[in-house]
């Protein structure tokens, strides 16, 4: 066989793995009801369901393939407290976190899972284990917020969002998926250096956990500043995250960062992130690097 025929058969049979990333168009712009996305989960069944912040109706909103569409609005009896991610289990569950807390107050975080199919609703109470305190005394020490959530392992993981002048520790903290009342268990934390975390999401096969981040600041004390990144951690042992390899990587901007509040892996290969709709910065969901 000549070098030229055994060449051409191998591009024929290699795989094309930048073909699958790319599976998805570059940005989609989401529907106006959506303007504040905050959540995103992909079921096994390949529905696509998706949520916004606390503020708005207490609602689950199931895109059509392409996400330009909302192919039904699911009304859940449930309060939309402070609604800040979604994500699913192997089972078909949704998991709807109502774990905002800006002011560090909250007596009440819960994690509702709801079953699309069987419309089961179930509540997960928890409380933070190293919370005295409802506010810290010391602003800075105000670290009880969390718009992130992954179900991993039969749990759920949820990553603290810090206050811009804090110490930018993000911790990872870890509660059973199953109703019940409970004191979460604070695994593990990293210091990402001037950012506060927005949303996560876990890999179909587990390997690899991804964190929406942003800035917020002032070049030389006036000159406001913002960028938004995705981290990735691979490599890790278990389900201590942070130890394993870390990769970050900037998000799509628009002048200044858009406001990206969740992640998604689409399919192998191929990640999706969403930002809400601020001003000139309309709702979308963009096809992001890893």
């Amino acid at each position: 066989m000549s070098f030229l025929r055994a060449l051409i058969l191998l591009l024929l049979i290699a795989p094309m793995p930048t073909a699958r990333a790319q599976s998805f168009p570059r940005r989609v712009r989401l529907p106006e009801t959506l303007k504040e996305i905050s959540g995103m989960a992909r079921l096994p069944n390949g529905d696509w369901w998706v949520l916004n912040d606390g503020g708005n109706a207490a609602s689950l909103y199931r895109l059509d393939a392409t996400g330009k569409g909302i192919a039904e609005t699911r009304s859940l009896p449930c309060p939309n407290r402070d609604w800040e991610d979604l994500c699913a289990d192997t089972q078909g569950n949704l998991y709807i976190a109502d774990v905002g807390n800006n002011f560090n107050q909250r007596h009440d975080l819960c994690v509702f899972r709801y079953h699309p199919v069987t419309e089961a609703l179930d509540s997960i109470l928890f409380s933070y284990p190293d919370q005295r305190d409802f506010p810290p005394s010391n602003a800075r020490d105000w670290n009880y917020d969390c718009e992130a959530l992954v179900f991993f392992h039969d749990s759920l993981h949820l990553f603290s969002k810090n206050r811009f002048k804090s110490n930018h520790i993000v911790k990872h903290y870890v509660i059973p998926a199953k109703p019940g009342h409970y004191v979460a268990e604070l695994r593990e934390s990293i210091r990402l250096k001037n950012r506060v975390v927005s949303g996560a999401a876990m890999s179909s096969d587990g390997k690899t956990l991804a964190l929406t981040t942003y800035i917020l600041g002032f070049k030389l004390g006036f000159i406001p500043f913002s960028k938004a990144s995705a981290f990735y951690f691979t490599d890790f042992k278990g389900s201590v995250f942070f130890n394993g390899n870390k990769k970050k990587v900037r998000l799509p901007k628009f002048l200044i960062a858009r406001q990206f509040e969740s992640i998604l892996e689409w399919k192998p290969g191929c990640w999706l992130a969403a930002n809400e709709g601020i001003g000139p910065q309309k709702q979308s969901v963009w096809r992001v690097k890893r």
